[in-house]
């Protein structure tokens, strides 16, 4: 069946399975050189940036670290933040330091709330015209589509190589197309 006519959900099952099967497969050090490979490929789209906000990685998610660690001075890096699980996502200034609801590292409520510039999406799946298949809870799409009713957001989708699709995905009306995709060896600009 081609990548395009399979069902989201089924092609997130698949592409999580073969996410975290190459992740484990990743010694650390070949995972730091990829991840700084990947910083090498973003940096230079962020030099007008005031605020970039990144995630804190899952397991197998390509960490967006090695990003926020070389911003210049004067730019600001921010992590999602979650009152509770039926909270919009918002943006605080990093580090990761408390769980969310969900378990995962974010700032503590009292770090600055921001409302970043540029933010590093992580995702499941990317065609190479920007749709994305996450995680299917729609935090992003929808912090995505609150952050650009204030002004421009240049998105940025971080990815390992093989979470790009040539084929490409359905699109749903609420999915808020990323501006480009970044991986380890590619700059994929998407509009």
């Amino acid at each position: 069946m081609e990548p395009s006519l399979i069902p989201k959900p089924e092609m997130r099952t698949r592409m999580l399975a073969e996410r975290r099967l190459y992740a484990r497969s990743l010694t650390p050090d070949l995972r730091a050189d990829l991840e700084a490979k990947l910083a090498q490929c973003v940096l230079p789209h962020l030099l007008g940036a005031r605020t970039v906000a990144g995630y804190h990685p899952l397991k197998d998610e390509i960490s967006p670290y090695p990003v926020l660690e070389a911003l210049t001075p004067g730019q600001r890096a921010a992590l999602p933040w979650f009152l509770d699980r039926d909270a919009r996502m918002l943006f605080r200034e990093a580090p990761a330091e408390e769980p969310s609801p969900w378990g995962v590292l974010q700032p503590p409520a009292s770090s600055d709330a921001l409302a970043p510039d540029v933010v590093l999406v992580p995702l499941v799946a990317a065609d190479r015209a920007g749709s994305r298949i996450g995680h299917g809870k729609g935090h992003y799409d929808r912090a995505l589509a609150h952050l650009r009713e204030g002004g421009a957001v240049f998105t940025i989708g971080l990815a390992w190589e093989f979470q790009i699709l040539d084929a490409p995905i359905a699109a749903d009306p609420w999915d808020v197309p990323l501006d480009a995709i970044a991986t380890p060896g590619e700059w994929i600009g998407c509009r």
